[in-house]
């Protein structure tokens, strides 16, 4: 029973004692006794720090690979993100670059100068740590710069007013201003760089349109009038005496006319006189004098209208042309008789005086506010059989043929010279002063009727004569209030 027990006693502390020598724990023990113990040759050194270097080399080992693997996928997050992400936005800034540069092949010879690109240079600044940028986009933003420094442009829009609401309301689509993009630059045209800073004279001509209007042309060759003038002012009579014609446009087939005159002092039409009609001739001899019953203290607000005519024995009788002497005092004072010759002006019927209306314009600009001020009419065409007119002044705002807004004044009863003095207001923003117009109407009031048109003018950049030379005078003073007679007109 002993034996085994002692056998295992034995094994068991030859295994304790192996460990001991191998991890070395107890001082007593030297390498001999170890070797002598297990048995070991002498030859073969026992080596106690194996473990601890297997520790040491795979840790070494874990790191190296560790690193390497950290550099690899450094590495390749900058291949695979870094770069393209790069590259892209590069691309998108050498988008934008392209819409707002110009031609680059005439600015890369202008670059050339030695003075320009040193500037560029400074002013392109780049940083020598990172990649090279491509010498693309140092052209295009180069391109940029120039075109930056050679250009300043400011474009403000002025903000709308709550007022001008309803105006732009009405206005057509393609007429809203505020929708147009100004940032936007036109597509680039293709011009030789030694056009630039010079003149165009062709775009400074004005078209000549005397040889191709016919109007024109007949009022060249209408021909003149002589006649006198003489006021008696004991009788309070103004005499006018026609004395003869020159150079008159033939009107029948045979190269001739038959040219007569009818005589009015505007604004009275129902008092009129003739002369005799003189056969086959474009240089008549009349000689025939007229007398007009007048006060002295109308003469300055009378015109003398003269109307030649071709007679026709049998079809309507053809206008040759008309005179229309507004300043009766213009070459004297009718005390004695003066001789006047005037350019017979052309005309296909007979003008009919509807009187005139005398109104003012201002503009403020910064307000966006148009006032139109009702002065005064005059000489106003009777409209009721009494001789008389109940006039009334609407206006009417338009664009485009468009009627937007229309306001009017009060009523005038039973007069042919009424004063108003009544101001009628419109909101338009200055951005659209260019595409409005002013129609200006004289209306009869009738209780029981329709009212009636005694006559209209418009003004504005469109409009014709004095029209257009109210509305651009108004715009050129702005704040100014600036008054006009007007003729009114069928």
């Amino acid at each position: 029973m002993s034996g085994p027990r002692e056998d295992g006693r034995c094994r068991r502390a030859i295994s304790i004692l192996s460990e001991l020598c191998q991890k070395k724990s107890l001082p007593s023990l030297d390498l001999d006794t170890c070797r002598e113990f297990l048995l070991l040759p002498s030859d073969q050194s026992l080596i106690i720090s194996e473990p601890e270097l297997s520790v040491s080399l795979l840790a070494v080992i874990v790191i190296v690979c560790g690193l390497a693997l950290v550099a690899v996928f450094v590495f390749l997050f900058w291949k695979l993100c870094w770069v393209p992400w790069r590259h892209k936005s590069l691309s998108s800034h050498l988008a934008v670059l392209r819409g707002e540069a110009g031609d680059k092949d005439s600015m890369a010879d202008k670059l050339k100068d030695s003075g320009a690109i040193s500037f560029l240079e400074a002013a392109v600044k780049i940083s020598h740590t990172s990649p090279d940028i491509p010498a693309e986009v140092q052209m295009s933003m180069k391109d940029h710069l120039m075109r930056r420094t050679r250009i300043q442009r400011q474009t403000t829009e002025p903000a709308s007013s709550t007022r001008h609401i309803s105006f732009k309301r009405h206005l057509p689509r393609q007429m809203h201003v505020s929708s147009m993009d100004y940032g936007l630059e036109p597509p680039a045209v293709a011009e030789q760089p030694t056009s630039i800073g010079r003149i165009k004279p062709e775009l400074y001509k004005q078209k000549t349109v005397d040889a191709d209007d016919p109007k024109k042309e007949a009022e060249k060759t209408c021909g003149k009038i002589n006649f006198t003038l003489k006021y008696d002012y004991e009788n309070e009579t103004l005499t006018v005496r026609i004395l003869r014609a020159f150079d008159l446009p033939a009107k029948d087939f045979c190269g001739s006319s038959d040219p007569y005159v009818k005589i009015y002092l505007l604004p009275d039409r129902k008092r009129k006189f003739q002369t005799r009609v003189h056969r086959k001739t474009l240089n008549p001899t009349f000689d025939e004098s007229f007398h007009f019953p007048v006060p002295h203290e109308e003469l300055a607000s009378r015109k003398l209208h003269l109307s030649v005519f071709d007679f026709d024995r049998f079809s309507r009788h053809d206008m040759i042309g008309e005179v229309i002497l507004e300043n009766l005092f213009e070459d004297s004072d009718l005390s004695r008789e003066t001789s006047i010759w005037r350019d017979i002006q052309y005309a296909t019927t007979e003008s009919v005086d509807l009187g005139e209306i005398m109104f003012s314009l201002c503009y403020l600009p910064t307000a966006g506010r148009l006032t139109l001020t009702v002065i005064k009419c005059r000489n106003l065409k009777a409209m009721d059989i009494t001789g008389y007119s109940d006039p009334y002044v609407k206006v009417s705002l338009l664009c485009d043929g468009r009627r937007l807004k229309k306001k009017k004044t009060t009523i005038k009863k039973n007069t042919l010279n009424p004063t108003y003095n009544e101001a009628i207001i419109f909101d338009i923003p200055p951005e659209n002063m260019d595409q409005v117009s002013l129609l200006i109407s004289v209306m009869d009031y009738d209780r029981v009727g329709h009212n009636e048109i005694i006559g209209v003018c418009r003004v504005g950049v469109n409009a014709e004569g004095l029209g257009r030379d109210h509305w651009n005078e108004m715009l050129a003073y702005p704040r100014k209030p600036i008054a006009h007679w007007h003729p009114l007109v069928e």
